[in-house]
């Protein structure tokens, strides 16, 4: 009974990984290999989201890997496939998007988020000395030259 259990769960543990799609393609030259690859890590899958194409399982993800290889095959270049897919699915596939008039606050959102809070501490830094410098001292003339003999009894 045990031999039994432990096959099913290797039978079960094995049946996804064969669910696994790997493509093989074959190039012409070496170059478009290396395109190939490129080009696939370079696009984000649009059902995955966090993952290129080259990495990603998903259906339309394979679709994509297809559609490269078959530009590559007729000969167009590297910009031509990218400007093929963001026509068709938007800035949003490619992982580095080409800098304009949309992606400006995408490329410089975040140097401008860190400038503004460097800005903000500065000001909060500046206000709090100039109170501390305002702030008149709370002992009184009486209070300090108490507190002046008891530090000079304790100095000697």
């Amino acid at each position: 009974m045990k031999r039994f259990l432990a096959a099913v769960v290797l039978g079960l543990s094995l049946a996804s990984v064969a669910h696994a799609a790997i493509d093989t393609y074959e190039f012409a030259k070496e170059g478009d290999r290396e395109r190939f690859r490129e080009l696939t890590k370079e696009l984000r899958c649009p059902k995955c989201q966090n993952q290129d194409i080259a990495d990603s399982n998903a259906p339309i993800a394979a679709d994509l890997r297809k559609e490269i290889f078959r530009m590559l095959g007729e000969g167009k270049d590297n910009q031509q496939i990218i400007d093929f897919m963001v026509d068709r699915y938007g800035d949003f596939v490619r992982y580095k998007p080409a800098l304009n008039a949309k992606t400006a606050l995408l490329w410089f959102g975040p140097a401008g988020l860190l400038l503004g809070g460097f800005v903000v501490i500065a000001v909060i830094v500046r206000r709090r000395r100039g109170q501390r410098a305002v702030t008149p001292s709370s002992l009184s003339i009486e209070e300090r030259q108490r507190l002046d003999q008891l530090l000079d009894k304790t100095q000697e």
